[in-house]
This record gives C-alpha cells, sequence and structure tokens, in this order.
C-alpha cells in the first residue's frame, strides 16, 4: 500500500479591484458577505481516476512508485486538492486596508493506481483492492469536509497593510489558499485506517474477507489507532 501526501496546491487567486465604490457601508456586511446573501463555497469534486496495473517484477515500469520491503504489489492512492479566493478590499489609506472574503473555491481529486506483478494470486489482487475500497469510501464525503472547512472563511475580514495593498492582498490570499487545503488534508486523513488494515491483514499474507477486514478498519481506527495511555505513577 502506498498512500501518496495528499496535493496541496492554492492557486486562481483572485482579488477585486481596491475603491470605495465597491463597498457598501461596513455595518451593512454581514458574516456570509453582503447582507442577504446566502454565499456557500463552490466545491468541484472530480470523479475518481482508477487503473489497474500489470508488471514484470524483474524490470518494473518507472512510472511505478517502489515496492517497501516486504511488498509484492501495491495501491497507490493520489488525493488531490486545490482551493482559490476571492476577496474585496476597502481601503482605509494609502497603506491600509481591510479584505473580505467572498469567495472560496475547491477542488477535488483521487487518482487510485493498484499495481499487482504479473504472477499474483488471487489473494494479493484482492487485498489491494481492499486498499482502493478503503480510499473511495473517505472519497465519498470529501466534498462535505471540503464545504465544512471553506465556509468557515467566507465573510473573514482580515486588515492588511503595506506600500503595495495589491501585492499584500495577493499573498494574504495565497496562504488562505494554502491553510484551506492544509486543513482538508489533516482532516481527510485515510493512513491510520490503511495502516490498521493491513495490520489486521497482515498486508495480505493472512486469509481472510477483505470486506470484513476493511469494514473492521473502518469501524475501529479510532480506537485501535490511538496512542496507548501512559500511567503517571508507573
Amino acid at each position: 500500500m502506498n498512500l501518496r501526501g495528499l496535493l496541496v496546491v492554492g492557486g486562481l487567486i483572485v482579488v477585486l479591484g481596491f475603491g470605495w465604490l465597491a463597498w457598501p457601508g461596513r455595518g451593512d456586511l454581514s458574516p456570509r458577505g453582503q447582507a442577504g446573501e446566502a454565499a456557500l463555497p463552490t466545491i468541484n469534486k472530480q470523479l475518481i481516476v482508477f487503473v489497474n496495473h500489470t508488471f514484470d517484477p524483474a524490470a518494473p515500469p518507472t512510472d511505478m512508485p517502489p515496492l517497501r520491503p516486504g511488498e509484492t504489489a501495491e495501491c497507490d492512492s493520489d488525493f488531490q486538492s486545490s482551493a482559490s479566493v476571492r476577496g474585496e478590499s476597502r481601503p482605509a489609506d494609502a497603506t491600509h486596508a481591510t479584505v473580505t472574503i467572498t469567495q472560496v473555491k475547491v477542488t477535488l481529486g483521487l487518482n487510485i493506481n493498484i499495481w499487482v506483478p504479473s504472477d499474483v494470486t488471487q489473494q494479493v489482487i484482492e487485498h489491494e483492492d481492499g486498499h482502493r475500497q478503503i480510499s473511495e469510501y473517505y472519497y465519498q464525503a470529501a466534498d462535505k469536509l471540503a464545504e465544512r472547512i471553506a465556509a468557515k472563511y467566507l465573510g473573514r475580514r482580515i486588515d492588511i497593510s503595506g506600500a503595495d495593498l495589491g501585492a499584500e492582498s495577493s499573498r494574504m490570499l495565497q496562504e488562505m489558499a494554502r491553510d484551506i487545503t492544509a486543513e482538508y488534508n489533516k482532516e481527510l486523513n485515510p493512513g491510520p485506517t490503511q495502516l490498521l488494515y493491513d495490520a489486521i491483514t497482515d498486508h495480505g499474507r493472512s486469509e481472510g474477507v477483505v470486506q470484513d477486514a476493511v469494514a473492521h478498519a473502518i469501524k475501529n481506527v479510532a480506537i485501535e489507532s490511538a496512542p496507548p495511555t501512559t500511567n503517571p505513577g508507573n
């Protein structure tokens, strides 16, 4: 099993023009933008891309992630996320302004590649497919997770200062986009479940029903993956 680090990309940062005319009075702004607006983040959840590969163990392809010691096959799950943030700015003077976040867009993806040797057994195929099932389970609710995280940023006001307010706004929005994807990555976190699944199945060497092992890992990961408690008196 190879669970890649989630890809974090903060891009497409858009800052609307500075100017008093673009703004109503501050009292007319609700926490979600202008009064009466029901602003929501935009989540683009792309379809899962899944590919099965067969390789020659004596000459594995260059685009195949390296196997870990003891592994004969792997499921490479590549979770992807990118965020874009748009804001409106109201300058207080030549070097100070307040930026209000008016729009957040998040794009999500999941690419899964299963790599098995040409002489693979059915047991190994089923084991790697269990890793796929776990990744897809976490991706099912990924859009809801991203929406919840992104919604916290809408309507947020940030005071900025500097000689170049446009550049400072871009920097701040890029940082906010990175924060959104970083929080998404941290909360999604399928890694512990994948590791527990490997422990239950002994990396596919133990016989058993894969679906049962998958279900057990998903249900019990919070308990069985928790760090052991220590007794302060010992």
